[in-house]
């Protein structure tokens, strides 16, 4: 049986992650593809009770501390549900993974990208996404959909604009090394526009995969 895939959606508030996870899930299912969808940091129930103390906490935390508690619930999420499921042969389509962590601890916080990738080395073991779907928009019009939303915010989103800034930059700068495994989506096209970008790239991309 051949390995599953892992495909993952990345982007910072207000790029319709919700929204085209569903879309690409759809596309999965029709190709004929077991999927099974999750998230992080969460996916399990320890991951899940991390996922509240940094999103919803409102102590101060370090940026170490962060990064420590995202690959702790990154290990459990991996040694429970997306190793076995890409051992069944399942496509795992995961909202957020690593470089999540690059993007928002690293250029978000400023934490270094050689402390991240010992971790990154130490949890993962060499797994990466097979395909990285990068939903890029300009901050601005991303945090006018996020108040549009109407939710309370977390402890994130209460960040100021440059935090995202920073954060955006770091996303481009990983899709810049990592071509082959990052697909960046114009986010601030309408709905139909950008499905049919994830349509063609998922077309494409997995055309070249094994699975």
């Amino acid at each position: 049986m051949s390995r599953g895939l892992l495909i993952t959606l990345e982007g910072g508030d207000g790029a319709g992650k919700t929204t085209s996870l569903s879309f690409v899930r759809r596309i999965l299912l029709e190709s004929g593809r077991e999927v099974v969808v999750t998230r992080e940091p969460g996916g399990t129930e320890i991951g899940e009770r991390i996922r509240e103390i940094l999103l919803q906490g409102r102590e101060t935390m370090a940026a170490e501390t962060e990064v420590m508690l995202m690959f702790a619930a990154r290990n459990e999420h991996l040694v429970q549900v997306v190793r076995p499921a890409l051992a069944r042969g399942t496509c795992v389509l995961c909202d957020r993974f690593t470089d999540a962590t690059y993007a928002y601890q690293g250029g978000g916080r400023g934490v270094l990208a050689s402390r991240i990738q010992i971790l990154e080395n130490w949890t993962q073991a060499g797994l990466q996404p097979d395909l990285t779907l990068l939903l890029d928009i300009p901050v601005d019009q991303g945090q006018l959909r996020s108040k549009n939303r109407g939710s309370e915010p977390d402890r994130f989103e209460r960040e100021k604009i440059d935090f995202f800034e920073r954060v955006r930059s770091a996303y481009l700068e990983r899709a810049r090394a990592f071509p082959d495994r990052i697909e960046v989506i114009d986010a601030s096209r309408d709905i139909p526009g950008v499905e049919e970008q994830l349509r063609a790239a998922l077309t494409s991309r997995l055309a070249g995969i094994a699975g």
